[in-house]
């Protein structure tokens, strides 16, 4: 069996689209994304779609956990023990910028924010292990592997992390300090987003795997891509235009 884990898609549904065709499923194979499933991009209903017709598993990225937040949906702490119960009903659906930051909205037309909001309630909390998925397997080198949206600190088990650190870590102490998967060590291969780069940033020592990170600015122009730890293979689909500045 193969997992197939899917890059930063910020609502860029024609790429998705492209990408799920290109993904050669076999029975039982599984499907996850690193989150931030929507915000910047021009079609979030319809990455919602995708994803459901498809039966992606999704983590939380940090848009995720903010939108959840304005509802009281997000779980407090990463290991899930106190997730919320699911919500039918939703106040304040009229917010025309559902996700946005104050200076790049999330429109999602009226009649699906609920839906969306729904659709979000299906997540797989804050990271998944290797373990976590039925018959996943670990890589051709038989390193174990974990999911988080943006990373880890050293030494840490995801759980150890609280929300913001997993769904938003880039530097470990601040601007101008190392990247965390600079020099992150740990018993697992992390397979991590939030942080575009070109081409998917791979780190190895001694010829493992150490960190290996999926988004590739989709978004901005770059390309969407979809990695699978167990054969170590990559797709990747280019973006149609730029739809946003980083």
């Amino acid at each position: 069996m193969a997992t197939w884990i899917i890059g930063d898609v910020h609502g860029c549904s024609d790429e998705l689209a492209q990408l799920l065709e290109q993904i050669p499923l076999d029975p039982g194979d599984n499907l996850l994304s690193v989150g931030d499933l929507f915000h910047r991009g021009p079609d979030p209903a319809g990455v919602m779609d995708l994803l459901q017709e498809a039966h992606v598993r999704f983590i939380l990225g940090n848009h995720e956990m903010r939108l959840l937040d304005r509802f009281g949906l997000a779980p407090q702490r990463t290991d899930g023990a106190d997730r919320p119960e699911v919500r039918e009903e939703f106040d304040a659906l009229e917010e025309a910028d559902m996700a946005g930051d104050g200076r790049r909205p999330c429109h999602v037309a009226e009649d699906r924010r609920a839906d969306v909001l729904r659709f979000l309630q299906t997540h797989s909390g804050f990271y998944m292990e290797q373990e976590d998925l039925p018959g996943a397997g670990p890589t051709p080198d038989g390193r174990p592997w974990c999911v988080v949206h943006a990373g880890l600190f050293p030494g840490r088990h995801p759980s150890e992390h609280d929300r913001e650190e997993i769904t938003s870590l880039r530097r470990l102490a601040g601007r101008g300090k190392p990247f965390w998967y600079e020099s992150y060590v740990g018993p697992n291969l992390v397979i991590f987003g939030h942080t575009p780069s070109s081409v998917p940033r791979i780190r190895r020592e001694q010829g493992q795997l150490v960190v290996l990170g999926v988004d590739t600015g989709c978004v901005y122009g770059g390309q969407l891509t979809a990695y699978c730890p167990e054969r170590d293979e990559f797709l990747h689909v280019p973006a149609k235009t730029r739809y946003a500045n980083p």
